[in-house]
């Protein structure tokens, strides 16, 4: 168990960190949530030791070992699979079926194993560093977005594995489905604080959400009645016979403490400019083939229709030529043969993570945007709502980070009206909420999108047509990502199932066969809706007499005041005796409120665990 103490950091002038204090529990699996620059990576660093704090604890038990994936890439064996082995624990180091096991969840092939790690790309050398950690068995693994260079398949596995470890993680992703799928507990940074809580990341920005209207609400009233008792004051400080009232009010408002209006955070707010179509095909492509050499075309034969609502998810692991067919079709590398028509109207967006070598460092992000061919206004508005406000768009290119870069490509985006958008893996960099900006900002766009993601929320969510690279080529789905998994399924996972011992579970009877999963599946749900709506419909009613009770009690409460100024004793007695009614009636409400949350809480963890199951 890792204990955090009163921890204070900043840097500079900008304090990251307020006395924050918790505990990582054993068996937890904790979820650390916050938006970019509000310290996740940096609470991860001080927690192994390469920053340091500026006061406070972190109190780690002797003998307790970290396991964290190192950024930086520095291998000393022949191959892969020795490279591995290097992080299984001295006794062990004859497992090699340890370390294979895991580089083959991590996407590398037998063949693989056995090249040098020099061979491979960076993100597949990040995955080698990943194994490494993952083999060492350390009694906590701090993960900082492990996602990142991962493919569907990949992602599904780790999120397997992890959901199996028996220690405790510490995971930042800006994924929210992974990290929901995998944790126990959410940590918050907000607003220099941490809260902790068990439970997914929306019950945490649900209660976060929730608490701040409460303090805003009451920050309002207290502003009211400041006034009211202010107002009382003035116009009864000259009346000898007030003098008691008025002083006992001066006395009230000395030690009333003043709360302080929330700072607004800034968030990425932002829809697509679209660029009315009337027509129904926007693009076609017939037969196109492209390779990189002459002996294996990686895009063999393929054609397509892009309608004017599809919302098109290209999937499938690494290295299969996705991005590579999102470039033929945004027009970015012409086919070997075949052909590709847009209509004469289409007018396209594309983002690439690789396109931010194509900004101008020297340019500030105003004059980057403006260079998409936008006046300057709207360059600063779509500044602005991609949070680069005020003089923040005057900042040059070269001085931002990876996430920031992203954005500006965004913003050049929507600089321009389009009715078709490629997007390839547009997440990467971004945070947790800035995925759920860009999420709503597709669902909303009125034209079609290309996209290639392996964010399973994103393809749940949005995609209504895929196009899939399996089993050595490139098919066609029609239908959500769950028809998808029902029907076909990621091949890598239909192997593992058949070598994990499903053949056991047939012969005791269990269901193995997809037809009985579904139609199990199906039941959870069902009767999840059946426990789960009327409790919703509960907390709302409750949450509606809440409301109607407080207004109510707020106009007793200034009735009251008037009352005061007009010195009507009875009337006050009167509208006393019904707010202090008023206020157990709310205040029962609000226990009954509590209770049916958790209730709620409760069912919907059961059900998730059991949907869970019949996935695994």
């Amino acid at each position: 168990m890792i204990k955090v103490l009163n921890l204070f950091k900043s840097f500079g002038s900008q304090e990251i960190f307020e006395d924050i204090s918790f505990n990582v529990n054993p068996g937890e699996r904790i979820g650390l949530v916050g938006r970019n620059g509000h310290g996740k990576t940096t609470l991860l660093n001080m927690i192994i030791g390469e920053e340091h704090q500026d006061s406070g604890d972190i109190v780690i038990p002797k003998g307790y070992t970290i396991g964290h994936v190192s950024q930086h890439i520095r291998f000393t064996q022949k191959t892969v699979v020795a490279e591995a082995c290097m992080g299984l624990p001295e006794d062990q180091r004859e497992d090699k079926w340890k370390a294979e096991k895991i580089l083959a969840g991590l996407g590398f092939s037998m063949d693989d194993m056995q090249r040098p790690p020099s061979d491979f790309s960076g993100g597949f050398q990040v995955r080698l560093n990943l194994a490494r950690v993952l083999v060492s068995e350390p009694a906590m693994l701090l993960l900082d977005e492990p996602t990142n260079y991962l493919d569907v398949v990949s992602i599904r596995w780790l999120s397997s594995f992890l959901r199996q470890w028996n220690g405790e993680i510490v995971l930042v992703t800006h994924d929210r489905s992974f990290m929901d799928s995998v944790t126990t507990h959410t940590l918050g940074i907000h607003r220099r604080k941490v809260r902790k809580i068990e439970g997914s990341t929306d019950k945490l920005y649900e209660q976060i959400l929730k608490e701040e209207e409460i303090y805003e609400n009451t920050r309002i009233n207290d502003e009211k009645k400041r006034k009211e008792v202010e107002q009382f004051i003035t116009r009864f400080r000259a009346k000898a016979r007030l003098a008691g009232m008025v002083q006992s009010r001066v006395k009230q408002l000395e030690k009333k403490q003043t709360l302080d209006k929330l700072e607004r955070i800034k968030t990425l707010d932002f829809s697509f400019n679209y660029r009315p179509f009337n027509a129904k095909t926007l693009m076609t492509a017939d037969s196109l083939t492209f390779s990189y050499d002459e002996k294996y075309n990686i895009i063999n034969n393929f054609s397509l229709n892009v309608r004017s609502d599809d919302r098109i998810c290209v999937i499938g692991k690494n290295g299969k030529g996705k991005t590579t067919l999102l470039r033929l079709l945004a027009g970015e590398v012409k086919p070997d043969s075949g052909s590709l028509n847009m209509h004469t109207n289409t007018g396209t967006g594309y983002f690439a993570q690789t396109n931010t070598i194509r900004l101008n460092d020297k340019l500030t992000i105003e004059e980057e945007i403006m260079s998409a061919g936008c006046e300057k206004q709207m360059a600063r508005n779509i500044a602005g709502a991609m949070m680069f406000e005020d003089d923040d768009s005057l900042k040059k290119i070269g001085f931002l980070s990876g996430g920031e870069k992203s954005r500006v490509l965004l913003g050049k985006i929507l600089a321009a009206p389009s009715n078709l958008l490629f997007l390839d893996e547009p997440t990467n960099h971004l945070d947790m909420e800035a995925c759920d900006a860009l999420m709503a900002a597709i669902d909303c766009f009125p034209g079609a999108v290309l996209m290639v993601t392996h964010n399973e929320m994103f393809l749940h969510t949005l995609a209504n047509r895929f196009i899939v690279f399996q089993n050595n080529g490139i098919t066609h789905f029609d239908g959500s990502y769950q028809d998808f998994l029902d029907k076909i399924g990621w091949e890598d996972e239909e192997d593992a199932r058949r070598t994990s011992g499903q053949d056991d579970d047939a012969k005791r009877g269990m269901p193995v066969n997809k037809k009985d999963i579904r139609k199990l599946r199906t039941d959870v749900i069902t009767k999840r809706s059946k426990d789960i709506k009327p409790l919703e419909e509960k907390i709302h009613k409750t949450e509606e007499l809440i409301s109607s009770k407080e207004s109510l009690l707020e106009q007793r409460n200034s009735e009251i005041a008037d009352a005061a100024g007009s010195g009507k004793g009875r009337e006050i007695e009167a509208l006393s005796r019904e707010v202090h009614s008023l206020q157990k009636e709310i205040d029962s409400l609000f226990d009954d409120y509590e209770k049916l949350n958790n209730e709620l809480d409760e069912k919907q963890k059961f059900y998730e665990t059991e949907l869970k199951k019949l996935e695994e």
